[in-house]
């Protein structure tokens, strides 16, 4: 009899995961809060060996090379609109950048072949027995899993329920950011245009895609803020607050905000979580390591997706030591990509006028800019096993 699984979450970590479970012969199900996939969202980067071979691997690759934007340059200006500095697109959009929406189509539309689809539904208790979890959903009825793993973003549902309160695991970073989307009725080149003062940061750019669309994102520098994360007024409030006064193209980007179809706006936090499993939950993604911005958490992601999966295959039945060897491979490698998240506030919005003059004059310079592309790449690979060409290991592979 197969191995059941429970993945809470359908973003990115949770579709790849049960795309490489589904290989591997077990009997998965995906359940997502949200009624539908979430469309729109920020272009997502993949950087370096270890990305893009897992992504082979997979079998997405040149799918994926077909969805990609080319990367997205940014332009930083002062209040003057005079031009302080700009980031070519290789900066941002690393080896392949794609649209976030689009990758999680794809990733859902492969891994849906094997996989159960839940949404609009989540889980409210989990009870481990001798033989599984006991999982209690909103809406449906009680059912049990083998295993359950939270793929559940940053919020996880998962490692409240199981783990404890998120306040033990979540640090502040102190920034907050947000994107909207809205008509691209100032004729805005692809790519982001923004404008740059000490502590904040507001830009806008053309959509790939649909060049009568246009993609707006903010970041300020903020102690921790008390909101309703499911309240977009009171979200939008705090946006206007936080960026009143300034000029430039500012004023039209804020009163764009009342027509916004999906407006993101979280805090610029970070994960740790001392081990990633307990019992027969494990933890997959920005759930278990997550940066919001900057950590390279989707390339993350689908790697610890790989691995989680692939360790579960081999372990045959031996869910602890999957978990174990799971955790040992990726910690490291995870962590040290996490901290790019912490630099990404002080990089986009120095607090100071001194930061900001700083940061310019050393990333006008292309030796720098190609130090750190460098950088990112070598932060981003690790050594991973090819469980499909391990002969004493080599794990079930149907269809």
């Amino acid at each position: 009899m197969s191995t059941k699984v429970l993945i809470s979450g359908a973003s990115i970590a949770g579709p790849a995961l049960a795309h490489w479970l589904g290989r591997y012969g077990f009997e998965v199900t995906v359940v997502e809060l949200a009624p539908a996939l979430r469309d729109g969202g920020q272009d997502v980067d993949f950087r370096g060996r270890t990305h893009l071979t897992v992504l082979e691997r997979m079998g997405l690759l040149e799918e994926l090379r077909a969805l990609g934007t080319g990367g997205s340059p940014m332009t930083f200006v002062g209040p003057d609109g005079r031009r302080l500095l700009h980031l070519p697109a290789e900066f941002a959009g690393g080896d392949l950048e794609v649209p976030r929406g689009e990758l999680a189509q794809l990733l859902h539309r492969h891994s849906s072949v094997r996989a159960e689809y839940v949404f609009g539904d989540s889980i409210t208790a989990l009870e481990e027995t001798p033989g599984g979890v006991r999982v209690a959903f909103r809406r449906g009825a009680p059912r049990e899993f083998d295993l359950v793993v939270g793929a559940d973003g940053l919020h996880s549902n998962v490692r409240r329920l199981a783990f404890g309160p998120e306040r033990r695991y979540v640090r502040h970073l102190g920034y907050y950011a947000a994107t909207w989307q809205l008509p691209n009725e100032l004729g805005l080149p692809v790519g982001g245009v923004g404008l740059n003062v000490p502590g904040r940061l507001m830009s806008v750019g053309s959509a790939h895609r649909d060049p009568t669309r246009a993609g707006a994102f903010c970041l300020f520098a903020s102690p921790e803020l008390r909101y309703d994360r499911h309240d977009p007024a009171q979200q939008k409030a705090l946006i206007r607050a936080a960026f009143a006064g300034l000029g430039w193209r500012v004023p039209q980007l804020l009163e764009s905000l009342d027509a916004a179809p999906g407006l993101y706006f979280d805090s610029i936090s970070r994960a740790d979580v001392p081990a990633w499993s307990t019992g027969r939950i494990a933890l997959i993604g920005d759930a278990a390591f997550g940066a919001t911005i900057g950590g390279m958490g989707t390339g993350t992601a689908v790697v610890a997706a790989y691995v989680l999966a692939g360790e579960l295959a081999r372990a045959r039945g031996d869910h602890r030591a999957a978990f174990e060897r799971y955790e040992k491979l990726l910690r490291g490698y995870a962590q040290g990509c996490q901290k790019g998240g912490d630099r990404t506030g002080p990089f986009l919005a120095p607090r100071t006028a001194t930061g900001l003059r700083f940061r310019n004059a050393l990333l006008n310079r292309r030796w720098a800019l190609d130090k750190m592309l460098e950088l990112g790449k070598q932060v981003s690979s690790v050594e991973l096993p090819d469980y499909e060409r391990e002969p004493s290991r080599r794990p079930k592979v149907t269809g």
